[in-house]
């Protein structure tokens, strides 16, 4: 099938609008990253000093990890900083390891973008749904199951369905050479937290927000995005959706922009903390009246769960 219908920027702003608007920098990124660190790093300093403000630094702290997985992606695109070394060692060492694998599989999702190719079109291809089911997907999000099902269901379904007979052992020794890094990078946190006696910290502040909060809020970003847009849809203002965010949907749920996802999958040259000022241009112009824009997340929610 060909592939997703595109738009040319021409149509939208004037060449130096658009210069500035794709510009990239050699420092933005890594603020936001910084940022993204430097937030997480003083939630779980009060989470330490107050205690009881954990379940708060639970949900800022998992929608920061949300965060650094928005700015891994947009060094996919070759977008976090002006040098493309820089920028990809910048996602690897600071926002994850997965960069190299997750690259080609999300460049596909772009040139596919709800068509039958999509490699994404399976998380927005169910909504919408009743609101049951919505509530247990959030359930399985909160209690951890989500997270035990994508981190480790592979290793589950092997042991699950190996033949009469089989070691396990062979099983869990490649599933846990998949998952080193992982495994690796929190224990070494594990034990620098806990040769500061502070091991709890560790796993209620890093573990425990990537197990519950970073899965529900991802199921959120994937909804908002994608679902209940047409499939195999040839308008390209209608490929994705733009969620406007107000600021705690911002600080809960939606970081770094990544609720200008209609403009993101029109222009996919424009970096992150440029997305705003393109929506206002877009707005001004009256171009986002043809675009695929909700008020809230809230608002999504419910057309989702509208069956």
């Amino acid at each position: 099938m060909p592939a997703a219908a595109r738009v040319q920027a021409d149509t939208f702003f004037s060449p130096g609008e658009w210069q500035a608007l794709t510009a990239r920098s050699s420092w933005k990124g890594i603020a936001l990253v910084a940022h993204c660190w430097l937030v997480t790093g003083a939630a779980m300093a009060v989470g330490v000093i107050w205690p009881l403000s954990i379940p708060l630094m639970v949900v800022i702290i998992g929608n920061r990890q949300l965060g650094l997985f928005i700015l891994m992606h947009d060094a996919a695109h070759g977008l976090l900083h002006v040098n493309r070394a820089v920028n990809d060692r910048l996602a690897l060492w600071f926002c994850g390891h997965e960069l190299n694998i997750y690259r080609p599989y999300h460049l596909q999702h772009h040139r596919f973008v709800q068509q039958s190719e999509d490699p994404d079109l399976v998380l927005s291809a169910p909504f919408p749904i009743t609101p049951g089911s919505l509530r247990r997907k959030i359930i399985r999000d909160l209690s951890g199951q989500t997270f035990v099902k994508q981190r480790f269901g592979g290793l589950l379904k092997k042991l699950k369905t190996r033949a009469s007979g089989e070691a396990a052992w062979p099983l869990i020794a490649a599933e846990l050479r998949q998952q080193r890094i992982f495994l690796i990078s929190n224990g070494v946190g594990l034990v620098l937290f806990s040769a500061a006696g502070l091991w709890w910290a560790w796993v209620l502040m890093w573990l425990l927000p990537m197990a519950t909060w970073l899965p529900l809020v991802s199921r959120l970003r994937n909804i908002a995005e994608h679902a209940l847009i047409e499939q195999n849809g040839t308008d390209p203002l209608r490929h994705a959706r733009t969620t406007h965010a107000n600021l705690l949907e911002r600080l809960f749920i939606a970081p770094y922009w990544v609720n200008y996802h209609c403009e993101h999958h029109m222009f996919t040259q424009i970096p992150c903390w440029n997305l705003p000022r393109a929506h206002r241009l877009l707005a001004a112009r009256g171009f986002t009246a043809d675009m695929e824009v909700q008020a809230g997340y809230a608002t999504v929610l419910r057309l989702a769960s509208a069956r």
